[in-house]
């Protein structure tokens, strides 16, 4: 046991001590979960969009500068990688190389690769990219249209979402279509394949509804977000829920005008999240304080603090399988912690 000084120390010098303690001692608490690592992410990855296949039964992980998408078995925790796309050695932080952001549908895998430029389609039984198509600005995130057999890509730096359709059959190569001006964004996208709406946030303020038939704008409601981040939608309760950099979480009710239902402040730094909408529970992957906050959601939009879990720096992006894990990134050391969700459901 340690013996400190009886004077009284500052702020700072508990914090120093603390430190002291963890290096020595290995006191720290490690991150929660279990670890699952990314071939060649050693150096670190610069994660970003995450997701997940009910149909494929994987977690789906652009892992950025290692120029892969990898795929995760929830159950096994197995990993499979995919390759061909632009990759760099090292790693620099954020998440501005290779691919970052993925989506299904039609039993292919659309991802982007920010380093090449370039909207990928990969074929998961192959295991390779069957086709590209140029873009025309910096992407972040591509989402599957099911209505409309498109691919929407936004590119921030333009302030547009570009489109692109796909055939009917034969080689399932993109072919652009069209844009959309979003003034003040966009900001991450989500369907809502049961309204033919898309919805993406402008960086502050508000949440835009889109109708993905017309293409126009027919929404644009605040959220109340500073600087607006992540993005999900429960599409049978039509919640849309707005997660903010400050912390704060929004429920917005889809058919009523964009109403807010509720609000809760929980962490920092959230940036993409997700939901599980069998359990009524949203993930929050807060990098500034380095937890991931599962929040439920009752049937009339209430949000409800149901905990918290000790993350990892840097661990901003988050998604949920079919087997009640959370799965968050963890950039420096490029791995993913699988979290068990012991909370009960929620929305009942």
């Amino acid at each position: 046991m340690l013996t400190f000084l009886s004077k009284p120390f500052s702020r700072l010098g508990v914090y120093l001590g603390w430190l002291l303690l963890c290096g020595v001692f290995s006191g720290c608490p490690g991150p929660a979960g279990v670890s699952v690592f990314i071939p060649s992410g050693t150096p670190g990855i610069g994660f970003d969009d995450l997701g997940f296949s009910a149909i494929l039964h994987k977690v789906l992980v652009p892992a950025g500068r290692t120029g892969t998408l990898a795929l995760i078995d929830p159950s096994t925790m197995q990993v499979t990688t995919i390759g061909g796309f632009k990759g760099k050695a090292d790693y620099s932080g954020g998440h501005d190389d290779g691919p970052t952001s993925v989506d299904e549908g039609r039993g292919l895998l659309f991802v982007t690769d920010r380093t090449a430029g370039q909207l990928n389609v990969v074929d998961p039984s192959a295991g390779a990219i069957v086709a590209s198509s140029p873009l025309l600005g910096g992407p972040d995130y591509v989402r599957y249209v099911a209505a409309t057999s498109e691919l929407w890509v936004t590119e921030p730096g333009s302030e547009q979402i570009e489109i692109f359709s796909l055939p009917k059959d034969g080689l399932p190569q993109p072919s652009h279509t069209g844009n959309i001006a979003v003034k003040g964004g966009p900001e991450s996208l989500v369907i809502d394949s049961a309204r033919h709406l898309a919805f993406t946030h402008l960086w502050q303020g508000k949440s835009v509804a889109i109708d993905v038939q017309t293409r126009q704008i027919v929404g644009q409601w605040p959220n109340t977000c500073t600087g607006s981040r992540g993005i999900a939608v429960d599409e049978k309760r039509g919640f849309l829920f707005a997660a903010c950099d400050e912390g704060t979480t929004v429920v917005l009710d889809v058919d009523h005008g964009g109403r807010v239902l509720s609000s809760a402040q929980q962490g920092n730094g959230v940036d993409v999240i997700g939901y599980n909408a069998a359990l009524s529970h949203l993930y929050l992957a807060a990098a500034g304080s380095k937890e991931l906050v599962v929040l439920g959601v009752s049937a009339a939009g209430q949000l409800s603090v149901l905990g918290s879990f000790h993350t990892a720096g840097g661990a901003h992006c988050a998604t949920a399988d079919d087997q009640g894990f959370a799965w968050v990134c963890s950039p420096d050391n490029g791995r993913l912690l699988r979290i068990k969700d012991p909370y009960p459901k929620a929305g009942i």
